[in-house]
């Protein structure tokens, strides 16, 4: 999503917010246990913690989660020309999970986004019909409500039309959506469930508003973080809060990967997928500017536990393969996004940061 540089300025000051509070903890207990100044400042992690982690599950999709969304996640933004409802809602999630809307009926949006791996695919490139191969991985849907553009480049403008690409992408369901609406205006089963959500036979704003009001409903928040930003002080191991100190600080993770959503849906070049000293197209596929050469869209690390493997071409295939990615500044011999540089970083810290990230 573009973001102005007063939005730029208000996450700063919310992240910074974030920081003097993990300070001030990390200051409290460091005096409370009669430590030195230095420790209080980087509070080493415990010699064996045992970890803290979110919901063994995490909640399924919910319609509430549009008017009421989880515990850390601010008010969903509504959608533009119209008011979701749970009659939408419900067509949408039967919708996502069947591949009535794919050419031979063998491919869902759930077969690249299948829920038990956090709404990512567990494949670096899933398989659309025919056995073909994406261009690039399936990430999770958590949050995307919350966003404007979609893809890892950007290319769609809006949830809405996201949710239809797939369907005529001759690389996934190979079909198209005036096909995909024969068909359902044929299914007997369809026809009551549209009647119920738009009043009328299904069509392309029908099917558009149904599957962008259930993945609107794929909601993640209420991790331990968020618990203990609301007070919980044993929500967090302290391995997980000193690689939480780690993330606003030393790391500069937040920088791009901005709480509360953890991510600034801007486009950055890291590096990912350079080869042979150049950089993939990126966002400038989508808008043609050279400046936006090997950019690419910041994804959220809510519910990263989930979501293996990492990055747009699932190149990196644990969270430790991405903390040490970044450590290292990203890769070498390539133009980097500014925000890009080598970490100093011990194996304890490295572990801290994967304790944090999971916890998310």
């Amino acid at each position: 999503m573009a973001r102005g540089r007063g939005d730029a300025q208000d996450r700063g000051a919310r992240a910074g917010g974030v920081i003097a509070a993990l300070l001030a903890a990390a200051t409290a207990t460091a005096q409370a246990q009669t430590t030195t100044p230095a420790q209080a400042q980087a509070p080493e992690p415990a010699a064996a913690p045992t970890p803290s982690t979110p919901h063994a599950t995490p909640p399924a999709p919910s319609f509430a989660f549009l008017t009421t969304p989880p515990l850390g996640l601010p008010p969903m933004p509504k959608p533009s020309g119209y008011t979701p409802t749970a009659a939408m809602f419900a067509l949408g999630e039967r919708l996502f999970f069947d591949p009535l809307l794919s050419r031979d009926r063998t491919v869902s949006c759930a077969s690249c986004h299948p829920a038990a791996t956090g709404f990512a695919h567990p494949d670096p490139l899933p398989k659309g019909i025919d056995g073909q191969l994406a261009l690039r991985h399936a990430p999770a849907l958590w949050n995307r409500g919350y966003g404007a553009l979609q893809r890892w480049d950007g290319a769609s403008p809006s949830l809405e039309a996201f949710v239809l690409e797939p369907i005529a992408d001759a690389r996934e369901m190979g079909f198209g959506v005036d096909a995909a609406i024969a068909r359902l205006r044929a299914d007997a089963h369809y026809g009551p469930a549209f009647a119920a959500a738009f009043d009328q036979p299904a069509d392309a704003q029908g099917l558009q508003r149904a599957l962008a009001t259930y993945v609107r409903g794929i909601a993640l928040g209420d991790a331990p973080y968020d618990r203990f930003l609301r007070g919980d002080a044993d929500a967090l191991t302290p391995q997980q809060r000193h690689g939480q100190w780690l993330f606003e600080s030393k790391g500069g993770c937040w920088q791009c990967h901005t709480p509360p959503l953890f991510t600034d849906e801007g486009f950055h070049a890291t590096g990912v997928g350079a080869r042979d000293g150049a950089l993939e197209p990126g966002r400038m596929a989508a808008t043609g500017d050279a400046a936006d050469r090997g950019r690419f869209k910041t994804p959220t690390l809510r519910g990263l536990r989930l979501t293996a493997p990492y990055m747009h071409d699932g190149s990196q295939r644990t969270l430790a393969d991405v903390v040490d990615f970044y450590a290292r500044g990203g890769a070498a011999d390539v133009p980097l996004d500014p925000k890009m540089r080598a970490l100093d970083l011990s194996p304890a810290e490295r572990a801290a940061l994967v304790a944090f990230l999971a916890s998310l």
